[in-house]
Parts: C-alpha cells; structure tokens; sequence
C-alpha cells in the first residue's frame, strides 16, 4: 500500500528525539496509554494508541496499558476485557506493562495524607453545588471556601473519617489548597478525594473514597517510571496542574505531558456519552455493532488493523483539532483490501436467467482468477449451468440510454463466462418479472480463442442457480445522514434509516461454502464483504459488508466541509 503519511517526524517525535540524544530521563522513553474502563474504544482512541506505543516501540522503549478505575460506578470488566482486545488487535503489546490505577491507591492516599500536611489540602464540607458556584467563571475569581483554613491536624483527621467511611456521599471532599483566584480554572482548588460508596471491581470494599483523574493520573504516571505523558489536547490546561503535583510530592520521577490534537470524523460521533446513548436508547445492537464508530465495530464490519494504523499515520499528529472526512478512512480499507481480498462472484438480489440453447443437463467448470493482479494467488473453478441467477437491477425492461447492461434484445458478457442475448421476459400474474429468457453464443467463452472477436459494452455477474449457495448479506452504511451528529438535534432524528439493509436471500458461488469467520473477500462490482461469526448460533453464511467499491458520499462531505470553512 502507498505511503501517504506527511513527510518528516511529527512534533512529538521530534521532542523526543531531543530528550534522548540530550540525556533526559537518562536516554528512556517510556509512555503509557491509560483508559476508562467505562466504554468500549472508539477510533479516536486508535490515535492515542498507535501515538503511545508506536513512539515507544521506536525509541526502544515501554509503553503501558494503565486502567483508570477510578470510578467504580461507571466501570466493568467487560469493558476491560473489551479495550485489551482492541490494542492487540491493532498489533500492540505491553507485554509486563499491564496495571491499574487501583493499584496505586496506597499511594495516591499516602501522597493525599502528604499535601494535608504541607498545608497544601483540605478537607471541604461544601456541596457540589457549592463549590461549583464558588470556583468562579472565566473572568471572575473564584470565592474561598469557608473550610479552606483549618488546622493540619484537623485535616488529617477529617480524611482519615472519610477513609474510614464516616461520612456519606457528597458530604465532604478532600481539595488541593492552590489558589482560587488563578486565571487557570483547574488550579481553584480541585477536588483530589470524593466519597463512593460502591464496591470496585479489582478492590471490592476496602476503599469508599477514590482519587479523581487529575490525581491519580499523574501520579501514576510517576509512579510507574513515564518519561513522556502523551495526551489529547483537552488536557492542556489541566497541565499546570499536573505540574504542580509533581512539584509538591515526593514522586521518584518527572514526567513530561506532551499534548497533540483529537480529531472528528464526519458522519458520525466521538463522544463516549453519546455513544452510550446509542446503545442505551437500542438505536444499534451494541457497543460493537458495525456502524458504531469503535475499534470493535470496526473490527466486526471487516476492517483490518493495517487500515486503522495506515489512517492514523495519514491523518498525522498536531496541535490543532481537525474534522476528518469518515471516506479518508474508508479509502485505507479499500487500498488495503483491493491488495489482499480474494474475487469471488455474489448475487444480492437474485433474478433468474434461463439459457434457452444450452443442453438443460450439461454444465460446464469455468476458470476464474483469484486476483486480477496477483497471479500468486492462483485460479478457482467456477461452475456454468442453463440456469443462472443475475442481480435484478441488471436488467431493465425500459433502460434510459447508455444503459449497458441486460435489456431486450441486448446484449452483455456473463463474467468468466459467454455473450448473451436477451430474447424475451417471463412475468407474473402481477406484473413482475420473474425470469429472463436468453441465448448465448457458444464461440464467445472468455479465454477461448474466438471469444475476442466479439465485442460487447457491458460485463455483469452472476452464478449457477443449481449450484449456488444462500447466505445473509448485511449491507452497512453511515449510521447518520448528516456530517456533524448531535450538534443540533437529538440523535435519533438524524439516524440514517437505511444505515443497515439485511438480504437473505443473497446467492454466492459455491467456493464461499467454505468461508470461515473472519475470512474478506470482494463480491466483484459489489464490494467488500468479510464473513461474520454468526451469532444466532444457526450454521449460516452471514457477510458484512465492509465498504463499497466507490465512495458515494464524497461530494456531500466535500460540500460539509467547504461550509464549514466558510465556503
């Protein structure tokens, strides 16, 4: 596949190429990748991850997988077991680098119960409420809280009774006592400790207060030896506070944040909230549904690893957040698949087609390429038979004009196969046709010698209807009709009702009986299909179809985008 990514290292890499060849961090690099396990990874996601390991990988470093389970009420293991799949799938391996943020809250406590005693925390009786009024705006200062003097020991003491589960939710919270009239909202006294009363997955009941993000992230981050913490750039002002952490505690190292912008992609939604909604509100079947935006979405609708890195790597790394046009990404699977997926004949919505001059008994076996590039991957037999079944849009009884396909009295070449002729429709009592009566011409088999005296406009597909085989066919298309969801309206009224048409009646040559879950194939002038693990536990085909052969909405995200930039 051609490399389309921008020429030169981007900025992080080059901070890092400095740092070492300085000596900083004595020549380590070592980052990390640290999610909540309260939501599957969405393609956003596969930046930070292709980022995070891919800088440590090529500086001959670490990078570590680090759950941030912080919030027991939002978390699950499914959710766990569900982000570790994805990095390996993207080709990713911490190896001995796996943790948690669980793991630290000794810590992290220890590190809370230190800045009390530096005077720099305290414990505040405020409401939530409260304190949010109290932080001040923007432009305005915030207010002091009326428990932001007390004594040391008094602190001490209040935590202490928050740890020991003296206190309800929302009654108290530990705060960092910084300076509440800072221009930076983040630094008027965050909240470092909050109260829930909730078992967690990994510690079960030994805690009821947990550290906030802020907090334990970047203490984490230290803990565990991170020489280079690379973020998002909604994290940006939240650095100062990071910094200061590291400034007034005892951590055994100094991380350096470094943060690159996010990116949303048309047609779609990138918010973990919204993405909930989806599956909450039952718009899709879940969090891995094919039209979801996730990493495991993806992966079901057929998409493979080298694609989403190849994406990422053409999107590139910056500082400033951009909008990305959904088709850049289905162009990377359709380069990556047009190079490997084997050519396979389907009929998705099959019409009959009866060869009135071939012998009702014979059938013939005809030879097809695997690949029309890549003659490595050798040749399959096709069978041909009297009756055959075509696409039903093949054919038009009334065809406006340059219509190159099957119509009265004309003609197309059968792929792989014979000219044909069509000389008469069979309809029923309704109206509706049902079969199509035709005549070849036995001189024009594709490969014999005379078949190239014989020219013809149009080449359309199909397959032996005696030895066909059936599956589902799952057509998937942009869950929205609109380039910039949930910007307006609720979701559900911008949700693309055609986003999945089901076909189960789809004919496949009989090669595709063999196919197993996870196999891509292309259904020529169809698409790419990859071939699903039935999930209703019937022995089934059942194919996705990954993308089509021709982007169809490039215009309208064209338009989306000129708008956008004001023309």
């Amino acid at each position: 596949m051609e490399d389309k990514r921008a020429p030169g290292p981007d900025f992080i890499r080059r901070i890092v190429t400095s740092d070492v060849a300085a000596g900083k961090h004595d020549g380590r690099v070592q980052t990390r990748f640290p999610p909540e396990p309260n939501g599957y990874l969405h393609i956003g996601h596969a930046k930070a991850i292709c980022i995070n390991f891919g800088i440590a990988a090529e500086f001959g470093g670490g990078c570590h997988l680090r759950f941030d389970d912080t919030n027991p009420v939002k978390e699950d293991i499914e959710y766990v077991e569900a982000i570790q799949r994805d990095v390996r799938w993207l080709g990713f391996d911490w190896a001995d680098r796996l943790a948690y943020a669980s793991d630290y809250f000794p810590r992290l406590y220890e590190f809370a119960v230190e800045l009390i005693r530096q005077g720099q925390a305290y414990v505040d009786h405020q409401s939530a409420d409260e304190i949010r009024l109290s932080r001040g705006t923007l432009t305005e200062a915030g207010t002091d809280s009326p428990y932001r003097n007390r004594s040391v020991d008094e602190n001490l003491e209040l935590f202490a009774a928050m740890n020991r589960g003296e206190f309800e939710e929302g009654e108290c919270v530990l705060r960092a006592r910084i300076d509440m009239a800072s221009p930076n909202v983040n630094l008027r006294d965050p909240v470092l400790y909050r109260i829930r009363k909730v078992s967690h997955q990994r510690t079960g009941d030994r805690w009821c207060i947990y550290p906030m993000y802020d907090f334990a992230h970047t203490l984490s981050d230290a803990l565990e030896g991170t020489t280079h913490s690379l973020c998002s750039l909604e994290f940006e002002d939240h650095r100062p506070l990071y910094e200061w952490f590291l400034k007034h505690l005892p951590v055994p190292h100094e991380p350096q944040q470094i943060e690159f912008s996010r990116f949303n992609l048309m047609f779609t939604v990138m918010s973990k909230r919204k993405l909930k909604q989806l599956v909450d509100e039952a718009h899709v079947e879940g969090w891995d549904d094919p039209r979801m935006p996730t990493i495991a979405a993806f992966r079901r609708r057929g998409y493979t690893p080298d694609s989403i890195r190849d994406f990422i790597g053409r999107i590139g790394v910056t500082k400033k957040d951009n909008v990305i046009e959904l088709g850049l990404l289905e162009n990377c699977i359709r380069e990556d698949l047009n190079e490997r997926a084997p050519r396979r004949l389907a009929v998705l919505a099959p019409l009959k087609l009866v060869i009135e001059n071939y012998p009702e008994d014979a059938e013939e076996w005809l030879e097809a390429a695997n690949h029309p590039n890549r003659p490595e991957l050798g040749v399959r037999k096709v069978p041909f038979s009297r009756e055959i079944l075509i696409e039903r849009d093949d054919f038009m009884e009334d065809p406006p004009r340059k219509f190159f396909r099957l119509k009265p009295g004309g003609e197309v070449r059968l792929r792989y196969a014979y000219i044909i002729k069509c000389e008469r429709v069979v309809k029923d009592e309704n109206g509706d046709i049902t079969e199509i009566r035709c005549s070849y011409d036995p001189a024009t088999r594709s490969g014999s010698a005379s078949a190239p005296a014989r020219k013809v406009k149009g080449t359309i597909h199909w397959v032996s209807k005696r030895h066909a085989v059936a599956a589902e066919v799952r057509l998937y298309d942009r869950l929205f009709t609109v380039p910039y969801p949930g910007s307006s309206t609720g979701l559900g009224a911008e949700l693309n009702p055609l986003s999945l048409e089901t076909l189960g009646k789809a004919m496949l040559e009989p090669s595709l009986a063999d196919a197993k879950a996870g196999e891509r194939f292309q259904f020529e002038r169809q698409g790419y299909f990859f071939v699903e693990d039935d999930r209703a536990g019937e022995a089934r085909l059942v194919f996705n179809r990954t993308v089509t052969l021709r982007d169809s909405w490039a215009k309208v995200e064209r338009q989306a985008l000129a708008g956008q930039r004001g023309g």
